[in-house]
This record gives C-alpha cells, structure tokens and sequence, in this order.
C-alpha cells in the first residue's frame, strides 16, 4: 500500500525515530514505526485486515470513515483510505484512545 501522512510531523516521527520517541515514548514510537511499516508493505486491504496482533478495524460515530491499528495499551494509530481500491492510507493521528 501507499502510505502518505496528515502532516510532516506524523511524516517526521516515520523517519526519525528520536523525533517519534520525544513525541509518543519510546514504546509507542518503536510500534508507530513498525505499524507504518506494515502498512507499506501490505499489498492489499483483504491481506492488512488478516494479519495476526494489528486489532485493525473501522471507527465509528464521529470517526466513521476512519480506522484504527493498535499500537501499545490504549495508543492508536489512526488512518483514512484515501481511494475506492483501499490501496492507499493516510495515517491521521496517533491517539491515546481513552486520553485520561
């Protein structure tokens, strides 16, 4: 798949591993990347959603249209398909999913 990023910063934290760690910890920041990672080297949506531990699965409510991969406890990478083959993303956010 295609990845491409909300904004430089997500794009940035992708590339750069101490910039990701500053942002999110080390932990969630090795996840970030490896997800990242995976999503690249999917082929296809029907082979992303079969893989074992991503929990990925769509939003619902005001984040319909997005989806969500786990990352670390409650962290979420959260990202959009950007074409009607789904071979292209967009990672949106990286969230802690209960934000307390």
């Amino acid at each position: 798949m295609q990845v491409r990023f909300r904004d430089k910063k997500l794009e940035r934290c992708f590339l750069e591993h101490k910039k990701a760690t500053r942002e999110f910890g080390e932990q969630v920041a090795r996840r970030f990347i490896q997800r990242v990672d995976i999503l690249q080297n999917a082929p296809d949506y029907d082979t992303l959603m079969k893989l074992p531990g991503l929990r990925c699965h769509p939003l619902k409510g005001k984040r319909a249209g997005q989806w969500a991969i786990t990352l670390v406890d409650r962290w979420r990478l959260i990202f959009t398909f950007k074409d009607d083959t789904r071979t292209i993303v967009q990672i949106e956010e990286v969230s802690n999913h209960y934000d307390d």
